[in-house]
């Protein structure tokens, strides 16, 4: 077994793969006109989202068996080509699930308690405590839409804080556990005094979180998106902001997370984000513990192992 491996990687992954008799070749800087010309003879490719996973770069290979990709998501990644040629693909989606729950959790009950207002103002001097009165918790009805292994991980804790948890799924039936209810999404724009986003990034689910999402909602809500940017329009989640019908946002993910190439729009949803103190933001890191970091390893290398008996 030869694996290329093209993102930078947590060093426990070479342990694990000399472990297991493998060879390996690590080239983390590799460019993607450099991949194209070196990945013939790899029966292995391990990334993470450096580059796009496309025709162009399986016709560079004859030889090569499975994709890993250290991560959750397979946006990046053309499943009908891998699936054409036959070629296995392997994806960390458990790697990373409690890192994101746990996410998840610390930025609503931020936005709840005021936590980083209050953290600024006192720094400067200020203290009010009326002024940070927070919101609880406990006895909201929480949705989760998307109910693979993050959303589940989200679920279980929001169910340990006294929440009635809602989720959805329309790719999966008969998924209700101790921690979520299923339900349909009607049930969910009725119903929800927070909503959270935990789906791949489709054709589906491109732009859902749209101005007419928004004013489906029967009551303000808050809204969570921990999974890709592009599931919510930034300038309808400010023009809902603005209006009311979302009482606050907790954004781990961005429509572009290229700050530096923002459209003039963009740029003005993103200046009003940042002012808010009605908005949470961080850098997409819900799946990016030390933790995380190592487990998605683990969980890659139990895959292959398991795909090919050894």
């Amino acid at each position: 077994m030869n694996i290329l491996i093209v993102d930078t990687m947590h060093p426990s992954l070479f342990t694990m793969i000399d472990e297991n008799g493998w060879t390996y070749t690590y080239l983390p800087k590799l460019s993607r006109t450099e991949i194209l010309e070196c990945l013939e003879g790899y029966q292995g490719l391990i990334v993470r989202s450096k580059t796009r996973i496309d025709e162009e770069i399986l016709n560079s290979s004859s030889t090569l068996e499975f994709i890993a990709r250290a991560g959750a998501g397979l946006d990046l990644i053309d499943l009908d080509a891998v699936q054409k040629r036959n070629i296995k693909l392997f994806h960390a989606g458990e790697g990373n699930r409690d890192a994101v729950g746990e996410q998840a959790l610390a930025m609503i009950l931020a936005l709840f308690n005021n936590l980083i207002r209050a953290d600024r103002q006192v720094r400067q001097g200020i203290w009010d405590r009326e002024g940070n009165r927070g919101v609880e918790l406990m006895n909201k009805t929480v949705g989760i839409v998307g109910y693979g292994n993050n959303g589940q991980a989200t679920a279980k804790r929001f169910s340990g804080f006294g929440c009635r948890v809602l989720a959805y799924d329309r790719y999966r039936k008969h998924y209700g556990d101790d921690y979520a209810q299923e339900a349909d999404f009607e049930e969910l724009l009725a119903q929800c005094d927070v909503i959270s986003f935990h789906v791949p990034l489709t054709e589906e689910t491109k732009f859902w979180v749209d101005d007419d999402l928004i004013g489906a909602f029967s009551k303000p809500f808050y809204l969570m998106n921990l999974s890709r940017g592009e599931v919510a329009r930034m300038d309808a989640v400010v023009k809902g902001l603005q209006s009311g019908k979302i009482l606050g946002a907790c954004l781990d993910v961005l429509e572009n997370e290229k700050l530096s190439t923002l459209t003039s729009s963009q740029q003005v949803s993103f200046d009003y984000l940042c002012a808010s103190d009605q908005v949470v933001l961080s850098p997409h890191i819900g799946g990016w513990t030390h933790e995380s970091y190592i487990r998605i390893n683990e969980v890659l290398v139990k895959q292959i192992v398991q795909a090919y008996q050894l």
